[in-house]
């Protein structure tokens, strides 16, 4: 009997030892993350301790004062799962703290994805080293993938941690930030495995209308903070809707050139279509045009920039339509529904 469990636990290692050969990368680059993550979770400091402090700057005091009431009406209003989330604070000391990579095929709105254990597959990897992140991007881009490397706004272990405040994140308005918090809040509440699009869609949804609720419990429907909350969702809708519409486009412009032989004509004909998407902003009915033409003067898109936009915003007039249709405008009942229907991480 000895023998028999000697010669088994003997043929697990070796199987154990196998597997970590063969997922090499993986293993390193889990160790990495999970590294940095308790790194994270182990620095941080609970609000009131942050508040106490004299040297945690003033300028970003003012949202750690709000984050109990942004909770609470995100708990008691809009379906979100009761959590300790976002009750301590990591000083990241204005450095950046993690990078994403994504990439998609030059010549079709593809995405590529990774698969990670347990928690599915994703059309993005993140990193806590830039280093690592843009020697990633570089070795996609050898291979022909157009691809980017930006930094994150916010963080979320999908609730399996207790996910602390960033002090990057304070930096926002208000709204800005309440919205940020729903959005990850809705990550820890609600993540479909392998559904990237539905997750991101769904989170940025549930931040937006969330935010705009909660600036009207808060301070009215006739606040000012509201009515330029208002204002600026509308002219990033303006915009996601151009973008989207520029994403369909390049997606016929892409199936049109399947025929085509020739890279440098292709290379040609998508920076034409590209151009010209980024061009006609101007021509956009927003209330701050110029702010949106400026930043595009310097950069210069990819196909990654437009499958962001069908990931975080791509079924958001969908939703809308649900949300009005089916649940009676209540985001409550449609997340509580969702947490039937879909299964959650």
């Amino acid at each position: 009997m000895k023998k028999l469990l000697k010669k088994g636990f003997f043929s697990i290692a070796i199987l154990l030892v196998i597997l970590a050969v063969l997922n090499y990368d993986l293993l390193v680059y889990g160790i990495e993350q999970a590294k940095g993550q308790l790194k994270i979770i182990r620095e941080a400091q609970p609000v009131e301790e942050v508040l106490r402090d004299p040297s945690f700057p003033d300028s970003l005091k003012a949202n750690l004062r709000l984050i109990d009431d942004i909770k609470r009406f995100a708990f008691d209003s809009l379906g979100i799962n009761p959590s300790e989330n976002y009750s301590t604070v990591y000083d990241q000391q204005g450095r950046e703290l993690m990078f994403v990579v994504t990439a998609c095929e030059p010549f079709e709105l593809k995405p590529k994805k990774w698969k990670f254990p347990i928690i599915g597959t994703f059309s993005y990897k993140g990193f806590f080293n830039e280093e690592r992140a843009n020697a990633l991007a570089l070795e996609l881009a050898a291979e022909g993938y157009d691809t980017n490397v930006r930094t994150a706004g916010g963080w979320s272990t999908l609730g399996w941690l207790t996910d602390p405040i960033l002090s990057n994140m304070l930096a926002q308005d208000e709204a800005g930030f309440a919205e940020l918090i729903i959005h990850e809040l809705t990550h820890g509440t609600l993540f479909v495995k392998d559904s990237v699009k539905f997750n991101e869609n769904l989170a940025t949804f549930v931040g937006v209308k969330g935010t705009e609720r909660y600036l009207r419990a808060q301070y009215g429907e006739n606040s000012e903070i509201l009515r330029q909350y208002r204002q600026k969702w509308e002219d990033r809708k303006i915009l996601a809707n151009h973008i989207l519409h520029g994403a369909m486009y390049l997606d016929s412009l892409y199936k049109a050139m399947k025929d085509i032989k020739d890279i440098g004509t292709k290379k040609k004909m998508k920076a034409a279509a590209i151009k010209k998407i980024i061009m006609t902003i101007d021509t956009l009915n927003l209330a701050d045009t110029k702010k949106y033409v400026d930043f595009y003067l310097d950069y210069k898109p990819n196909n990654t920039f437009f499958m962001s936009y069908l990931r975080y915003r791509g079924d958001y007039d969908l939703l809308e339509k649900e949300l009005q249709e089916k649940y009676g405008n209540d985001i409550r009942r449609l997340m509580e529904d969702y947490k039937t229907k879909y299964p959650s991480l």
